[in-house]
């Protein structure tokens, strides 16, 4: 079955649904971030079929989110997050913070976040970079940005 290619599509979170979007793909990164960096150690986690977890660890290093590096003499590799995976960590906190409000249950979420900073068990708290106040969906408008196609039948005004 062919994917649609939200890659090309002129908008960021299509774009990241490219990388991130198959539903696999979180549960793999969830796993490497945790510590499970072999491929068995994943599939046997997931219970995911080998050819569909090659094909998305071969995504994510060809994306650049993971690395694969050999740990013994065989062709066997590990895998390690990059910078970008680690960025895409980030919006798996997200997902588990929006997880554990709206879909734990009576059980209360599954796994706690242990801050490095300062010890204290915290949770992800969206907010603006430059004042630092909450913000979240409705706290923000959406405007045109510089890679933002033009309107259709507008008028290009250059000086």
């Amino acid at each position: 079955m062919q994917r649609t290619n939200f890659g090309a599509m002129v908008c960021s979170i299509a774009r990241t649904l490219d990388v991130f979007g198959e539903p696999w793909t979180p549960l793999i990164l969830r796993d490497v971030w945790a510590g499970l960096r072999r491929f068995d150690q994943i599939q046997a986690d997931l219970g995911i079929s080998r050819k569909v977890l090659t094909e998305r660890l071969t995504v994510l290093v060809e994306q650049g989110v993971l690395d694969r590096r050999p740990y013994d003499r065989r062709p066997r590799y590990e895998y390690v997050l990059t910078e970008k995976g680690r960025g895409l960590v980030d919006v798996l906190m997200v997902m588990a913070a929006w997880g554990d409000r709206w879909q734990a249950g009576e059980a209360g979420p599954p796994v706690l976040y242990r801050h490095h900073a300062c010890g204290e068990i915290a949770t992800v708290d969206l907010r603006c970079r430059h004042c630092g106040e909450p913000m979240h969906a409705a706290d923000v408008d959406l405007l045109p940005g510089p890679g933002a196609p033009e309107p259709a039948g507008a008028t290009v005004r250059r000086s």
